[in-house]
């Protein structure tokens, strides 16, 4: 028979509930600033991605890298997959290609990153 000792310093419902906190403000962070990775311009308009339905029968999920080539306008002029799915790129790829980003002087590169995540 085994016994297992936990400290009550180590582990508290206070502790857990303060580090799942944190971990979830830094998602939250870090989503948050991924398409501004490359050059820093602001998302004015984003388009959610249409999961495939294909994709979502067979349970595919994931993270999808999307480079986005962005003009002085704002607008999404070329886009290209760095990785991900292709079952789920080409979603990506549409979506980004519909975003509108702040205007700038010159045009811009941005990388994006898409999740896609299957919700039951």
């Amino acid at each position: 028979m085994r016994i297992l000792f936990f400290r009550s310093d180590c582990f508290s419902p206070h502790r857990a509930a303060a580090g799942i906190f944190r971990c979830a403000l830094v998602v939250t962070l870090l989503v948050s600033t991924l398409a501004l990775h490359a050059e820093d311009r602001a998302v004015k308009q984003r388009v959610a991605p249409t999961y495939p339905e294909i994709a979502k029968r067979l349970g595919i999920t994931g993270v999808v890298k999307i480079q986005a080539t962005v003009a002085p306008d704002g607008k999404v002029t070329a886009v290209k997959t760095i990785s991900g799915n292709s079952m789920l790129a080409s979603a990506a790829q549409s979506a980004v290609e519909r975003w509108r980003f702040e205007p700038a002087d010159s045009p811009s590169t941005v990388n994006v990153q898409l999740n896609f995540a299957l919700t039951r």
